[in-house]
C-alpha cells in the first residue's frame, strides 16, 4: 500500500483549494440509512453529526445550503434502470417513512430542497444552473453514501466546472472499504477530500469576511 500511495502522490498530487463563493450540499441524509430494519441501514451517525456541525457554520457564513432527497413515483419509473438495479430504492417510494429526512435535519427557511431520482445531485436536476445563478464557484459535499450518491455528485460537480470539496468526516457508507476507497479516488482525480476541521476553519473565515 505504501508504494501505491507514493505512486498516487507522484501522479495525482494537485490540490485545487476552496473557491470564493461555496455552496454546501447535504446529500440524501434519509431515515433509510438510520433505520435498522431498512436494507440501506448503515452506521453513519458520526457522518450526520459532522454534516450538521458544518451546516451550522455554513448558516453563520450565509452561504447557500442544499438538502437533497430521493423522490420517486409509485412505480419507480422516474428512477428507471437505477430502480431496477438497486432494489432497496423501494425505501424512497411515496409514503415510505424511510424516505424522509432523518431526525435532526429539518429543512430551514432559505435552504434549497432538491428532489432527485438518480445518484448524482446534478443529473436531471436544475442544481448546476441554480448554483450558477447564486454565483457559486465551489461545492462542499457531505452525505450518503460515499461510494454512491456522494461520488456521483462529486464527479458531476467537477464536470460542471465547480471546485469540489468532499468532507471525509461528513460522508458515510455501509462498509468502511468502499468508503475509504472512494475518498481516496475522489481526492486523486475529482476533488479535494478534507477534514471537518478544515471546512469549519474555512467557513469561519467566510463569516469573518462578511462581518458576521
Amino acid at each position: 500500500m505504501a508504494d501505491l500511495d507514493q505512486n498516487y502522490a507522484d501522479v495525482y498530487k494537485t490540490q485545487i483549494g476552496y473557491g470564493t463563493r461555496p455552496c454546501l450540499i447535504l446529500i440524501d441524509f434519509a431515515q433509510a440509512y438510520f433505520d435498522p430494519d431498512c436494507p440501506l441501514y448503515a452506521e453513519v451517525d458520526d457522518a450526520l453529526a459532522s454534516a450538521l456541525r458544518i451546516r451550522e457554520a455554513a448558516t453563520l457564513a450565509n452561504i447557500p445550503i442544499v438538502l437533497t432527497k430521493m423522490e420517486l413515483d409509485p412505480a419507480g419509473v422516474t428512477a428507471g434502470r437505477f430502480f431496477e438495479k438497486a432494489t432497496p430504492l423501494t425505501a424512497f417510494l411515496p409514503g415510505a417513512k424511510t424516505g424522509e429526512f432523518v431526525a435532526g435535519l429539518t429543512p430551514r427557511d432559505g435552504e434549497i430542497i432538491l428532489s432527485k431520482q438518480y445518484p448524482s445531485a446534478f443529473f436531471g436536476t436544475s442544481l448546476a444552473s441554480t448554483l450558477t445563478y447564486l454565483g457559486c464557484d465551489s461545492v462542499i459535499l457531505t452525505g450518503l453514501t460515499t461510494s454512491g450518491c456522494v461520488r456521483a455528485s462529486c464527479v458531476d460537480s467537477m464536470s460542471h466546472g465547480f471546485r469540489t470539496i468532499v468532507v471525509a468526516d461528513a460522508c458515510g457508507d455501509r462498509h468502511e472499504a468502499p468508503h475509504e476507497a472512494n475518498l481516496f479516488d475522489m481526492n486523486a482525480k475529482y476533488a479535494d477530500v478534507v477534514s471537518e476541521q478544515s471546512v469549519l476553519e474555512y467557513l469561519t473565515m467566510q463569516s469573518a469576511g462578511r462581518g458576521v
